[in-house]
């Protein structure tokens, strides 16, 4: 375990929507949470102001996750001020939809790097450190799209299923040493990722018949974090209300 009483986490695009739900419920549970943004610092310092009034502690920490030198930097100033990092949520995730035919290359490149090629940037320098440190949690918010597709989605569905292999494999290489790699798959959920998508069409599709609540990701989250979840490894735990 770690050498300090209060654990400390670092949620990347935690800014709005499922990341500051996450981040606002870690840090419910007496955790520190470092709070990654890139360039919206209004809804960043929202996200710290509800951590705050729920008498919890964090951190704004905004680096760019699409890039490994920025990426390193952030990691190594929160060792440097914390100690450690116990838990890693990758969350920061954007869509450019479209059909392949008609797709940029901007539009494949941009969502592949932010989806998936952060995955390596962040996680490397901080699973480094938990390997020496013989603890950690490692969550990242993958999606439905990854295990089923979605047309218009191609490069969506592509970063989020590179994300579903490189959990599995990360779990094979440090499950030895008390750290754990899973994975949360939402499906549609409240959130401005939804927008210029066909709600009712949507809506049809799910079992449930409803969206779902970013709270219903945090929480299935939270369980991944936490010490009674040290014996669930390389998991995807779907929260699509029956959507796979």
């Amino acid at each position: 375990m770690t050498q300090h009483n209060e654990k400390t986490a670092l949620v990347t695009g935690a800014g709005k929507g499922i990341g500051r739900a996450i981040a606002v419920m870690l840090a419910g549970q007496g955790i520190f949470v470092y709070i990654n943004y890139l360039s919206d610092r209004a809804s960043a310092e929202e996200t710290l102001e509800t951590i705050r009034l729920c008498s919890g502690n964090g951190a704004l920490l905004p680096f760019d996750v699409t890039c490994s030198e920025d990426s390193k930097k952030a990691v190594q100033a929160v060792l440097k001020d914390r100690g450690a990092i116990d838990i890693l949520v990758n969350n920061a995730g954007i869509r450019k939809d479209g059909l392949l035919a008609m797709m940029t290359e901007d539009s494949w490149q941009t969502v592949i790097h932010t989806n998936l090629t952060s995955f390596y940037n962040v996680t490397k320098p901080v699973v480094k450190h938990m390997l020496k440190n013989r603890f950690g949690r490692i969550v990242t918010v993958t999606s439905a799209a990854g295990q089923m597709g979605n047309a218009g989605q191609v490069n969506y569905s592509a970063a989020k299923s590179g994300l579903i292999g490189a959990t599995k494999a990360l779990a094979k290489e440090v499950g030895n040493r008390n750290i754990t790699v899973n994975a949360v798959a939402p499906g549609f959920i409240e959130t401005r990722m939804l927008e210029g998508m066909d709600v009712d069409r949507i809506l049809d599709a799910i079992p449930a018949k409803r969206l779902g609540r970013p709270e219903e990701v945090a929480h299935a989250v939270a369980f991944l974090c936490s010490d009674e979840a040290g014996y669930v490894n390389g998991q995807i735990l779907g929260v699509n209300g029956g959507l796979v």
